[in-house]
């Protein structure tokens, strides 16, 4: 039995509520249960209770034993000298009040119904399944699991936003710089991705505006930042770079001291950091007022035009400064923007519409599900238990279902744990 359980049957009152009586025999009636305490102090405040013939309003407290009022040394804390209802699973020991009467005392064991109780042990006492709930996965009805989904996208996007938050607080709400930044750590993808976030870090965005009409100068400031032009290459293009980045390390007092290096290892030609860096200088030479155009766009066939960018024309025949490869055009393609708009345009899109008191749910929404679903182990796992992974959308409440549910039990907080501890999910397999 687990605490969290208790504080669920209590909350959502899931026991028999009429005739109750203490553990001495008073009867209970219950007013209102109290406000939930996530911090510390009793669990629920605010209860209104009748204990006998007296109404009382104050705090209740739970504990899987009654002994457990000592084991956390409740009986030293003032913070719970107004617990009125002490609610336990198993009354163990009486507990008493600082005037030394007794503090009244709830037994749960005896009135929640089997059903849910069985229900409780199906779902948590099995350590060796994938999630909690996965031979009843595949009963989820399709009501349940959209609203939920779009609850759980939502509380996704805001971790991701709270990065954004942290970066206007030191950008003096910039949005222009902040929008790249993400955008630069976002073009590194996991393998680059810190490395390329600490090279935004090191430029003030002022830099990148008056540079912005010449993609050499880009060039030579991303590359050199990165620590990409300290060889002894000999072609006009690199030695060209070399050129331009002293100048503007000299001018500009540059420093790349804090920079992480970048990685060429386990990555596709197309993802080496050159590729994404160049791009990145293609993109900022190519659109001035990037933030706002990304702001007024809405349509994802309208962002796939917008962010629809190549290299310079070196790295159509190079890969790396010095071994020329098969001329190609380097272009980013379509599922590269997919990730851009997943991790960093919805995300300050979200964010900036937060700031200016608007709601765009809705189109955050759409623009989401007309993105097709991410695949990675995660997605593949949970499509395998039933297929409900189609766009983006489906996928990013996925990915924070398991990583913020799932993996840490709180399946009596989650739409579909709820709806199996109430028998709305029935499977012959559990």
């Amino acid at each position: 039995m687990r605490e969290d359980f208790l504080h669920y049957i209590w909350k959502y009152k899931k026991f028999i509520i009429t005739g109750l009586k203490t553990v001495s025999g008073e009867a209970i009636t219950i007013k209102n249960v109290g406000e939930h305490n996530f911090n510390s102090g009793p669990d629920f405040f605010n209860a209104q209770i009748q204990i006998g013939d007296q109404l009382w309003a104050g705090n209740v407290e739970l504990h899987v034993k009654s002994s457990d009022w000592f084991l956390h040394n409740h009986e030293k804390d003032d913070a719970y000298k107004n617990v009125i209802l002490h609610v336990v699973w198993e009354h163990d020991t009486e507990v008493f009040a600082k005037n030394n009467l007794p503090i009244a005392t709830l037994q749960l064991k005896d009135v929640v119904d089997f059903n849910l109780i069985n229900s409780y042990k199906k779902l948590f006492l099995n350590d060796s399944r994938w999630i909690n709930c996965e031979n009843s996965f595949s009963s989820i009805d399709d009501f349940t699991f959209n609203n939920w989904k779009e609850r759980l996208y939502f509380e996704r996007i805001e971790q991701k936003t709270s990065v954004i938050e942290d970066l206007l607080k030191t950008s003096k709400n910039d949005w222009e710089a902040v929008l790249f930044k993400m955008l630069v750590k976002n073009f590194g993808l996991k393998v680059n991705g810190e490395a390329f976030f600490s090279l935004a870090n090191s430029i003030d965005f002022s830099l990148i505006r008056k540079l912005q009409n010449s993609t050499n100068l880009l060039e030579a400031l991303l590359f050199g930042q990165a620590g990409l032009l300290e060889e002894d290459i000999e072609n006009s293009y690199y030695i060209n770079l070399v050129k331009d980045y002293a100048f503007l390390k000299s001018k500009y007092t540059l420093s790349n001291i804090n920079v992480l290096p970048v990685q060429f290892f386990r990555l596709r030609p197309p993802n080496f950091p050159t590729i994404r860096l160049s791009q990145m200088a293609s993109l900022y030479n190519l659109h001035g007022n990037l933030f706002s155009k990304i702001i007024e766009t809405n349509v994802i066939n309208d962002f796939y035009e917008l962010l629809k960018v190549e290299t310079s024309s070196f790295w159509k025949s190079h890969y790396t400064f010095n071994k020329e490869s098969k001329t190609i055009k380097k272009s980013v393609s379509k599922s590269f923007i997919d990730l851009l708009l997943i991790n960093t345009i919805i995300p300050i899109k979200f964010c900036y519409a937060k700031h200016k008191g608007i709601n765009i749910n809705e189109d955050i929404v759409s623009l989401i599900s007309s993105i097709a679903s991410e695949k990675n182990s995660i997605i593949s796992a949970y499509n395998k238990l039933k297929p409900v992974s189609k766009t983006a959308l489906d996928s990013q409440a996925l990915i924070h279902l398991k990583t913020n549910y799932c993996n840490t039990n709180l399946c009596l907080k989650c739409a579909i744990g709820n709806a199996f501890l109430n028998n709305k999910l029935l499977n012959q397999k559990t």
